[in-house]
């Protein structure tokens, strides 16, 4: 069995844990593309909406009573009751779109695609490597409280929604349970540093930079 060289890092994330930093920085160690609020904008642009609405639909569900009344309108007894599917632009519409985003950057390859539902998308499929970013309680609580001093009484009850919110579009769209392990190559505590995260992910997928060769000294006994 032939191994296929990596060309595709997926980079999943805990609310908090510098998951999205990390995946930054990898990128540019590597020379690669970043998609991560690209994959929103493109969305946008595919469907011809404004990117700041689209940004309102990010690793979101609809509400319960919007897609209770979509039923509906999709129920072909009422193919008058609303616009075709491909004119709603709605969260559903929107993973759509990023997904096919998604496929299509795997094709081209030497990208990181950060979150959406990426490592789902792009599960089983050759060269693809798929990393989980988390970090302790306090940590990501520390860091909640500095970035939003004014919710610094609330951050552990919104650090905690901001992820049942992601595991929830997953579970939704793909099936899956965002945070299981069956779906990562590699699960990173963020505490180690971006650095180390880095070196682990080169040396796992098989990126690290080639060692140049020792030239033996002639005089070498």
């Amino acid at each position: 069995m032939t191994h296929t060289p990596i060309n595709v890092i997926t980079v999943e994330r805990e609310y908090g844990s510098h998951g999205g930093e990390f995946a930054h920085d990898l990128a540019k160690r590597l020379g690669w593309r970043l998609l991560d609020s690209e994959l929103v904008t493109g969305a946008a642009r595919m469907a011809g909406v404004d990117p700041q609405v689209a940004a309102r639909f990010d690793e979101r569900l609809d509400p319960w009573y919007y897609r209770y009344g979509k039923i509906f309108w999709q129920d072909t007894s009422y193919s008058t009751a609303g616009p075709p599917d491909e004119h709603v632009f709605d969260s559903e519409r929107m993973l759509e779109l990023i997904r096919k985003e998604i496929v299509d950057a795997a094709k081209v390859g030497h990208c990181v695609l950060v979150g959406r539902g990426s490592a789902c998308a792009l599960a089983g499929r050759p060269g693809c490597f798929h990393i989980f970013v988390y970090a302790t309680s306090s940590a990501k609580k520390e860091w909640f409280m500095r970035a939003f001093p004014e919710q610094a009484h609330d951050a552990e009850h919104r650090l905690m929604a901001f992820d049942r919110r992601r595991a929830a579009v997953i579970r939704k769209f793909y099936q899956q349970e965002w945070c299981s392990r069956n779906l990562y190559h590699m699960l990173l505590n963020s505490c180690i540093g971006s650095e180390a995260m880095i070196a682990a992910v080169q040396c796992a997928a098989g990126l690290c930079p080639a060692v140049p060769e020792t030239v033996p000294s002639e005089h070498a006994g």
